[in-house]
Formats: structure tokens, C-alpha cells, sequence
């Protein structure tokens, strides 16, 4: 059986709105979080709330949970009792992404060697002025890819003596997720609304003045 998530991507009304909506919404995340011109580590925080906020809109809050025990490290919420990863990079082209943060190689390595994808993906590439998209990379299709390449191609530890920083799916893997015949893709024009006024503060100001 099909599963729920996948309406996301074969319904012509919702694509079409997501095509025009995400990159406006992650417009704004950007300036709310932003300070003298550069983006805060709490941007890829509020990347993932407008990606649930959708699966809410489409699925309703009954059926996605979004209280995930912060001890999941992969899960950060579940659809149908699917669970979901949520990754957003910035970059020209379809790169690795973050699977666990660690400063301890240790763990990291320990992670490696007992790593079985538990949950798709949902892997928004975002590249301003250019073409990107919203990916489904399934969990399936993970297995497959680590399991034929191996974790030396799917994995991408930190260089030894230099601080750890956690273990990433490398480029090539990802570029062979994207690819998978199981992965389903709505590709998205990234263009910014150069008309957009927009104050990050205006809200909370105005919860301030109400008595």
C-alpha cells in the first residue's frame, strides 16, 4: 500500500501551491532569522516547522505527531505513524546532509557501524535563483543505496584531528537517493520576492500592546 505521504506528491493542486508557497515561506524564515546579513544556526529549526506545518495542512494535526522524543535522533515527526526526517541545504547543487551532530568520533564511528535507515527523508534542496526541489528519499531506497555502494561511499566522517561535527550521507550518495527510481521529486524555482516587507518583530510587538 501507498504511502499517505506520497499525495504530496502526485496531487496537481498541492504541488502547485508548494511550488509557490516554499520558497516564499523560507524567504521569511530567513529574515527572522537573520542578523547583519547572515543566517543563524536556528534557520534549519525553522525550515522544518514550515515543512510539518504543511504535512499538517494536508494530513491534519491528528495524523502527524509532532512531539518526537528528543532522544530520536533521526525522527523529527510521523505521518500516519510514518516516521519522517526533515533536511533543507542551500547549495547550487544536491549535496550530503547532517545524520547525527556529535563532538565525539567515538560515537560517531559507533553510529556508522550500527546505522540502518529507520525513516524516509524529506530533503528540500534550496537554491536561490535557481532550480531546486522537494525530494522523498524512502527508507527503502536508502537501504538499497547503502547496502550496494557500502558505508565508505555513504558516509562521511569528520577528518581525524579536527573537531567532529557528526556523521553526513556524502554528495554521491545523496545525488544516487535523488536518483533512485523510489524517490519522488516536485521541483521548485527558487526565486525571492524582491517586494516583500517583512519585520520579524512586528508580531511580537503587537502582543506587547495588546491590554
Amino acid at each position: 500500500m501507498a504511502k499517505e505521504i506520497y499525495k504530496i506528491f502526485s496531487e496537481e493542486l498541492l504541488i502547485n501551491k508548494i511550488k509557490e508557497k516554499l520558497p516564499f515561506l523560507f524567504q521569511l524564515a530567513e529574515i527572522d532569522n537573520s542578523r547583519d546579513g547572515k543566517l543563524g544556526m536556528e534557520i534549519g529549526s525553522a525550515r522544518e516547522r514550515i515543512v510539518i506545518a504543511l504535512l499538517i495542512y494536508k494530513f491534519g494535526e491528528k495524523n502527524v505527531k509532532t512531539d518526537i522524543a528528543i532522544t530520536e535522533s533521526e525522527i523529527d515527526v510521523i505521518v500516519f505513524d510514518e516516521p519522517i526526517s526533515i533536511k533543507t541545504v542551500t547549495n547550487r547543487n544536491v549535496v550530503g546532509v547532517k545524520l547525527i551532530w556529535t563532538v565525539d568520533a567515538q560515537k560517531a564511528l559507533a553510529f556508522i557501524n550500527n546505522y540502518s535507515p529507520e525513516c524516509d527523508i524529506l530533503y528540500v534542496h534550496i537554491n536561490w535563483a535557481g532550480k531546486g526541489g522537494m525530494y522523498l528519499l524512502s527508507k527503502e531506497g536508502q537501504k538499497e543505496i547503502l547496502k550496494k555502494y557500502g558505508k565508505a561511499f555513504y558516509f562521511k566522517l569528520p577528518k581525524a584531528g579536527t573537531n567532529p561535527r557528526g556523521v553526513e550521507i556524502t554528495n554521491e550518495a545523496i545525488n544516487k537517493l535523488v536518483e533512485h527510481s523510489s524517490t519522488k521529486k516536485i521541483e521548485i524555482d527558487w526565486s525571492r520576492d524582491e517586494s516583500v516587507e517583512y519585520n520579524s518583530y512586528a508580531r511580537w510587538v503587537d502582543h506587547w500592546k495588546e491590554k
